[in-house]
């Protein structure tokens, strides 16, 4: 086990007109599962690529434990790589699959053999060591990706969104056997995913790249609680939360015909900008139900029933252009066995203790205390 570090880390292909990496830096403790997460293109899989050893540096530099590998092949760097496709050998029989690596390196074929069972405990596949890949699930299969680089007793271990292939209900079943299997190994785990979900329920922190900028890293909660700049906001939380450009009163921020109160420090800090607008982001579960003489309008387009629970998507008066959630509209969570009708208008009342305030211009968060 080991802690890694990047450095300035930068990687700009041939051609390219800018950086897929920029300047990455980022220190992931000894024995800590750390996840990148960011939409297509956001330079997530590049970044374990290069401290893989499968893309060139082009500047800065990259650290396992002591030792620079910026520029050492990667059969030298102690990791092991699971992939999405499993990469798993048909005619090899599970337990020749595990081994593999170890008969490459030359290991005594009694301690290969014990380390491939003890392997097959942890992960249940004791029973299908004599199979071939084929006779297999898709999630067993991925057990068996995960055999093969626990065998080698790497430094660390680094996984390039090892679930997309997998059916949803399989997918949340083997995100946690994995979380379960990390935190009992105790190595140092690098995973890449595309799913914020994914992010927030695996890592003990997770790094939220875009367009190879690294733009927050911190505990899920922190992430959720506290985003960085409108691009954290926007991406981290399912339903997204809620971001809306608002003009600015003395009082606070003018929606829908209502003043929403904004916190002392934020008003004082934008109006030294000499800023008149602000975004002001809220989640779904930040707004009740309330009358019409103190809410916010709130048209109903779409009503999503989940049984105990239930989101609303629509639009706020006044404020539709400047809601940038992922979905396109304002979503707010509503009593799921009394949910508003479609196209009906009810009045919201937005819980100002949890509200996010960003600058406009930049993006960034306000300090709100």
């Amino acid at each position: 086990m080991a802690a890694i570090t990047y450095d300035r880390a930068t990687l700009t292909y041939p051609g390219a007109e800018r950086p897929s990496v920029n300047a990455l830096d980022l220190e992931i403790a000894d024995g800590e599962f750390l996840v990148l997460v960011g939409p297509s293109g956001c330079g997530k899989s590049t970044s374990l690529r290069m401290l893989a050893g499968l893309e060139d540096v082009t500047e800065g530099s990259i650290r396992i434990g002591d030792h620079d590998v910026t520029h050492v092949p990667p059969k030298n760097r102690d990791i092991a790589m699971v992939f999405q496709n499993y990469a798993l050998y048909p005619h090899m029989t599970v337990a020749e699959n595990m081994g593999f690596a170890l008969k490459i390196a030359g290991m005594d074929k009694a301690e290969a053999r014990r380390r491939v069972e003890d392997a097959a405990r942890i992960l249940d596949l004791t029973d299908y060591l004599d199979r071939k890949p084929k006779a297999l699930s898709g999630g067993q299969r991925q057990r068996v990706a995960m055999g093969r680089a626990i065998v080698r007793q790497p430094k660390a271990f680094l996984m390039d969104e090892p679930l997309s292939n997998l059916d949803a209900k399989l997918r949340v079943q083997t995100r946690t056997e994995i979380a379960a299997l990390q935190r009992r190994l105790g190595t140092t785990t690098v995973y890449v995913t595309h799913d914020q979900v994914e992010a927030m329920t695996m890592g003990d922190r997770v790094a939220v790249l875009k367009d190879g900028f690294l733009q927050q890293v911190d505990t899920p909660r922190n992430l959720y609680d506290r985003p960085a700049n409108v691009f954290v906001a926007g991406f981290i939380g399912s339903p997204a939360m809620n971001l809306v450009e608002v003009e600015l009163t003395e009082g606070g921020a003018l929606l829908g015909g209502q003043t929403i109160p904004v916190p002392r420090a934020a008003l004082a800090e934008l109006a030294g900008r000499g800023a008149r607008t602000a975004t002001i982001g809220f989640r779904p579960e930040s707004a009740t139900l309330t009358t019409a003489q103190t809410g916010v309008p709130f048209e109903v387009a779409v009503v999503e029933e989940l049984g105990s629970d239930a989101f609303a998507y629509g639009s706020l008066a006044g404020a539709a252009a400047g809601t940038e959630n992922r979905s396109g509209m304002t979503t707010i969570r509503v009593p799921g066995r009394r949910p508003p009708m479609k196209g009906e208008t009810v009045h919201l009342d937005i819980d100002t203790t949890e509200l996010h305030v960003f600058d406009v211009e930049s993006g960034a968060r306000v300090a709100t205390s």
